[in-house]
């Protein structure tokens, strides 16, 4: 009887065991971008083969240790190992970013999880969501910098040299910000919400034409995925971390409901500082106050078309710039967006977006608060922008190559005054105000194309761009037109490139691009009026008749994959600019302010150079280890001048070595980075050398359950005394804004 019992037992476990390999299982495909599904994609999984349905799905049979082969025309040929199908079937739900970003020269932070390590990316982990400013992730970057004006608020980055308006910073590759103060306390990347962010993709060089011009670059903030769920779902997640030095609190958060049809959710994020130490003791003035609030909202309306739409607040209150003569007081912005995707079955024409949008600021700034002895005056300046416009753009399928084409519309504006009180000297009880923009406002109005032609051998991308661009202003000054009598300007910019790929079996991939873009000049280069902007104390004035800027541009990059044991990355650039736009010092105009030193006028200069690199390698060690070496390099001449091009970083050296253990549990980390001397400086804007400096930063991870994980380190353990070469110099003396000392820092993450 035993044995009759002991035969069933073992006949129902493998029965169990074969209706568990054959266990119907399903995943759905969908863009990274839009959300929306990956139709007619083929897949392959031990035998059983089949093609994506309109929804993106696709049923099959779980065999374990079993490797899923699949491949779309849109999206490339990739695989999923046993874990992954097991992860995503339990998701029901896998993402896949087109092959069209791939092509191009790009840097991509993504989330962390979306890929094994290790990748040609750099990981948004939740404790960057708790980060006020976007900037400070992309200085997770060698290749890029910040000019720094305030402690802990208002990084505005730099990419090879290039800076503002020479970086096109979008959201979704439509949207952008206006910064409201004349000195940038508010540039563009201080209003992307990272806890509403998936990834950023740096798309280098003059070639991503689609997204508007970017002289140097393209910094393109995705927002997070929709999610639609065929059965009601609830999800969130709750993050709160401090730092020793500055007394910073930080904490977010996301709810949010999914549906068959719809998908909501709500963000929030808030951080607060003070004052920092340096590694010398000094005290630096570093007090903020961060807030933000958005929403995202989804709606598919048939299994081909679905709405996105996106609100967001950002507030900041009482924050420090000791490089300026005023601090924030007020900065009030609200970001609205709105998207539509559409798909085609069957025809050349596969996919239709539009993207509606618009970003209001609100800026308040005044020198309450400065330690002023004596106080001369009370000022104040209270300023708004508006950056509105739309997007439309359609793909075609035309046999094994892709056709994108659109149009895009910008409009920008600012209006801004300042107020002059006097209180001590000859104007002591006087009033006095300045236009500081002259409500300047420009018209961008673009068409585009991108066509992507699978040559057998090589690969091919053939993109353009044509924009109108008009600027004028509504309220002008005398003192303003007195210089230029004629402030309405129309220019047509041209921009083109072409790009040559080769990929050698998979293991060595290269590709070299020309570029020619062009760029008019920005609100501040045309219109500012006798306001001190730049990183010298001059006034400066702006040039309704700048020329536009051009760029012709090169890059040549390589990537050398082993599996996924190794990929090395190497970016080569040079870039030959003509009518770069700089400013002299003009000694026939007369500054607004007694304590100026005189007055910068923005001109063209004939000629400029700027080349370098950037080399990253990632490589599986041993036990569990992980290193990611990074270096970039720019080097920038004004060959007008002979002289080095101003605020241009120096070598940056990063290292990190960081693990893996107990099933990815325990995750420790080791940063070094080495900043090199910079002392190729330009006279004409009074830069002087930078002393060379090396940071060692410790962390460690631990997931202590599945919703539950928390962080632990030290930035800059050493204690280093030291500053960045951009980083300007303290208001009315000659010491720059140093960097924090030690700072000791924790966060918790809960998620469900």
């Amino acid at each position: 009887m035993s044995l009759k019992y002991f035969i069933l037992a073992v006949f129902s476990m493998l029965s169990i065991n074969i209706f568990a390999q054959s266990e119907q299982k399903e995943i759905r495909f969908l863009d990274i971008e839009s959300g929306m599904p990956i139709v007619q994609a083929t897949f392959d999984y031990d035998g059983e083969n089949g093609f994506s349905d309109e929804n993106g799905r696709i049923i099959f049979s779980y065999k374990e240790g079993a490797i899923m082969k699949l491949s779309h025309i849109n999206y490339g040929t990739w695989s999923l190992t046993d874990q992954q199908v097991q992860a995503a079937s339990s998701k029901g739900v896998d993402y896949r970013r087109s092959v069209t970003v791939n092509l191009f020269p790009v840097t991509i932070i993504a989330m962390k999880g979306q890929s094994s390590q290790p990748k040609g990316e750099l990981k948004i982990e939740y404790q960057d969501r708790l980060e006020h400013d976007a900037a400070h992730i992309l200085n997770q970057t060698p290749a890029f910098n910040s000019i720094r004006k305030g402690g802990n608020y208002g990084f505005d980055p730099v990419f090879r040299g290039f800076k503002y308006d020479q970086l096109n910073v979008v959201v979704n590759g439509a949207q952008s910000v206006t910064a409201a103060c004349p000195n940038r306390m508010d540039p563009p990347t201080s209003q992307m919400a990272p806890n509403m962010m998936e990834r950023i993709e740096i798309l280098k060089g003059p070639h991503a034409l689609r997204f508007g011009t970017g002289l140097g670059a393209t910094i393109n903030f995705i927002p997070a995925q929709l999610r639609f769920s065929s059965q009601p779902e609830f999800y969130g997640r709750l993050s709160g971390g401090y730092e020793s030095n500055g007394n910073v609190i930080r904490g977010e958060s996301q709810i949010g409901s999914s549906r068959k049809s719809y998908n909501l959710s709500l963000f929030t994020s808030w951080s607060q500082g003070t004052d920092y130490t340096t590694g010398d003791d000094e005290t630096v003035q570093a007090g903020f106050e961060r807030e933000s609030f958005g929403t995202n909202i989804g709606v598919r309306l048939s299994s081909k078309q679905q709405l996105r739409l996106s609100a967001i607040y950002n507030r900041a209150r009482d924050t420090d710039f000791p490089a300026l003569a005023m601090d924030l007081r007020e900065d009030n912005t609200w970001m609205f967006n709105a998207r539509h995707d559409i798909l085609f079955e069957g025809k050349r024409l596969q996919s239709w977006n539009t993207t509606l949008f618009g970003s209001f600021v609100d800026h308040l700034m005044d020198n309450l608060l400065k330690p002023l002895d004596p106080r001369m005056l009370n000022a104040q300046t209270l300023a708004k922008t508006y950056n509105y416009g739309g997007r439309t753009e359609a793909v075609w399928a035309l046999e094994n190559n892709k056709l994108y084409a659109g149009a895009d519309v910008r409009i920008e504006g600012a209006e801004g005054t300042r107020v002059r009180e006097y209180l001590m000297g000859p104007m002591a009880g006087n009033i006095a105000t300045d236009n500081a923009w002259q409500d300047g406002r420009i018209i961008k109005n673009g068409f585009f194309a991108e066509y992507q032609i699978n040559g057998g051998s090589f690969d091919y991308v053939i993109s353009g761009r044509l924009e109108f661009n008009t600027a004028n202003v509504n309220d002008p000054t005398s003192e303003f037109t007195q210089v230029y009598p004629e402030t309405q300007i129309t220019q047509i910019n041209p921009n083109f490139s072409i790009g040559l790929l080769k990929d050698f079996d998979g293991k060595l991939q290269t590709g070299l691009w020309v570029a020619r873009a062009q760029r008019s000049g920005s609100l501040a280069e045309r219109y500012i009026n006798y306001f001190p902007i730049g990183q010298d104390p001059y006034e400066m004035l702006g040039n309704p008749q700048l020329h536009p800027e051009t760029n012709y541009q090169a890059d040549l990059n390589f990537k050398w994959s082993i599996k996924e044991e190794s990929v090395i990355n190497i970016d080569l650039f040079a870039a030959y600019l003509q009518d770069y736009i700089s400013s002299t010092i003009d000694t026939a105009l007369i500054p607004r302010l007694p304590m100026s030193p005189g007055v910068r006028s923005y001109v063209n200069i004939d000629e400029a150079l700027k080349s370098g690199f950037e080399i990253s390698w990632n490589q599986k060690l041993i036990a569990g280890l992980v290193h990611r070496l990074g270096i970039a390099y720019t080097y920038g001449k004004d060959l007008e001048r002979n002289e080095p091009l101003p605020e241009i970083a120096p070598l940056d050296f990063r290292y990190a070595l960081y693990g893996s253990y107990f099933a990815g549990r325990l995750r420790p980390e080791v940063i070094f980075r080495y900043v090199a001397e910079q002392s190729r400086i330009s006279e004409e804007f009074g830069e002087t050398k930078t002393p060379s400096f090396g940071l060692l930063d410790v962390k460690v991870g631990y997931q202590i359950s599945k919703g539950l994980s928390a962080n632990i380190g030290v930035n800059n353990l050493l204690n280093e005394n030291y500053y960045e070469h951009l980083n300007r110099s303290v208001r009315g003396g000659n010491s720059p804004i140093f960097a924090l000392g030690r700072n000791v820092f924790a966060n918790l993450n809960f998620k469900f």
